[in-house]
């Protein structure tokens, strides 16, 4: 490349990707000039979301299942090794150059794709909904605290000025949610050494005399993989898609796995030890009541920007993949309409829902569809070694993976026979809707769903799809060397 290309480059994308302006790209391919994004970008941005209160509260959730503190600890270090998965979920964005659900579209073709399409933008609303109702309780716990009641006209208020707020960062895109994690994790990351601090002289895990069974630490262990590593892997190349396609594997992998697994890891011990002094700890307004009282504003007033960091992850990706789903309409836009849909859906769960109830039942069934889609699209970036068709995948109609009229039902057929396996060994008995599967029953309720459905659907894709999928490779590769020939 000529010093005058290499500055044409640069400008490139200086201009495309720039923190604190609008984002242009959707989920349409990113060209090599407009990726400057390195691996450690992505592990700062992954930390800045994983340094987070709502962690801290998933950690104490399990001990409030029955486990005693070693049990703990042994499933939250189970639970984040999977953390793994968020790094070979990252893996394809930068060869494939688009987003999650855009690389999805090479096993389950353009429009089967709607389907995962779908249930991934239900869990991402979800996710932000979540997020939203935090933000909302967390503000009415300063007011309780200060001796204010919050009416409904307030709630009103503060749903609304909530939605407002997280609109700005993922509106604005990629790089900006980049940069903000990256220096918010730092601030996140001292905050959380004093809280070990605070807590640590108060906590005496040999009192914790409890002990429950097998199929009860499994069930923690799903929620910790369902929140962490496996619920992540549907986001990931929607952030590592402006990471340079000769960026080495290795490093994309343990960019993203550590930047979660290391807060996530540290972040739950923390909440484990929080129940122990204190089982409010289990919601975020009880947290501070396992600190010093001095230490409740502190406190309430970090939660505020890690629920919108966190939050904004989701929201980024729920409006890529609306675009996924064909809706037509740009990235911002994406972002508007489901800005709209989590506000009034919150507003609905603030004055008529249980929302750690609903939340439990909501991680636990979310898995159902996430791990057999997320084996088929690894199984699927394996049997390709890597190699996508660009053009394909961007293609509205016709190329690679048109199939039959744009539906691979070789892919469809493994993700519902993965959903199916999943259910069989679920316990959700205690949710709406309750559902408890045969072999969970069978095991005394334990949880082992998301290995089921990982197994299933990948073993089945595997069989049905490897023929095709090998042709279809081949034909990838015949394209990319009569393009190198006639250049």
């Amino acid at each position: 490349m000529h010093v005058d290309d290499a500055q044409a480059a640069t400008a490139t994308v200086d201009d495309e990707y720039r923190a604190f302006r609008v984002e242009s790209r959707g989920i349409e391919l990113i060209p090599e000039t407009e990726r400057p994004m390195r691996p450690a970008d992505l592990f700062w941005m992954w930390a800045g979301g994983i340094w987070n209160v709502e962690y801290l509260v998933y950690g104490a959730l399990i001990v409030s299942f029955g486990l005693s503190f070693a049990q703990a600890v042994l499933a939250i270090i189970v639970g984040n090794v999977f953390f793994a998965f968020l790094g070979l979920a990252s893996l394809q964005g930068p060869l494939a150059g688009t987003t999650a659900f855009g690389v999805s579209r090479a096993p389950f073709g353009r429009l089967g794709n709607r389907l995962p399409s779908l249930f991934n933008w239900i869990t991402q609303v979800g996710f932000e909904i979540e997020g939203l109702v935090l933000i909302v309780l967390v503000v009415e716990a300063m007011f309780a605290h200060e001796g204010v009641s919050v009416g409904t006209g307030l709630k009103v208020a503060l749903i609304v000025a909530a939605v407002l707020v997280q609109f700005i960062v993922p509106f604005l895109g990629h790089a900006t949610i980049a940069k903000l994690l990256r220096y918010l994790s730092i601030v996140f990351i001292i905050v959380f050494a004093v809280m070990g601090v605070l807590i640590a002289p108060h906590v005496h895990p040999s009192s914790d005399h409890k002990h429950a069974s097998w199929a009860i630490w499994t069930t923690a262990v799903v929620l910790l993989v369902s929140a962490g590593g496996l619920g992540w892997t549907e986001n990931a190349n929607d952030y590592s898609r402006y990471l340079p396609s000769s960026t080495p594997k290795a490093s994309i992998f343990w960019a993203a796995t550590l930047g979660g697994a290391i807060p996530a890891i540290l972040v739950e011990l923390l909440g484990a030890a929080a129940f122990l002094v204190s089982p409010q700890a289990t919601a975020v307004t009880g947290v501070p009541s396992s600190f010093a009282s001095w230490f409740f504003w502190p406190f309430m007033i970090l939660v505020l920007p890690q629920v919108f960091a966190i939050n904004s992850l989701d929201l980024y990706s729920s409006g890529v993949t609306l675009q996924a789903l064909g809706i037509p309409v740009n990235r911002w836009g994406a972002v508007i309409i489901d800005t709209i849909i989590s506000g009034l859906v919150t507003a609905l769960v603030i004055f008529k829902g249980n929302f750690y109830t609903d939340l439990s039942g909501f991680l636990d069934y979310i898995v159902v569809w996430l791990a057999p889609w997320f084996a088929i699209v690894f199984v699927d970036y394996l049997l390709r070694r890597g190699r996508y068709d660009r053009a394909g995948l961007a293609a509205v109609r016709g190329g690679v993976y048109w199939r039959n009229g744009g539906i691979n039902w070789r892919a469809i057929a493994a993700l519902i026979v993965g959903m199916g396996a999943a259910l069989l060994w679920i316990d959700a008995q205690f949710y709406v809707p309750s559902f408890l599967g045969p072999i969970s029953r069978a095991t005394g309720g334990s949880d082992l769903s998301w290995v089921l459905g990982i197994v299933v659907g990948g073993l089945v894709y595997y069989a049905l799809a490897r023929g095709e999928v090998r042709r279809e490779v081949e034909a990838t590769e015949r394209g990319v060397a009569g393009a190198e020939a006639v250049e």
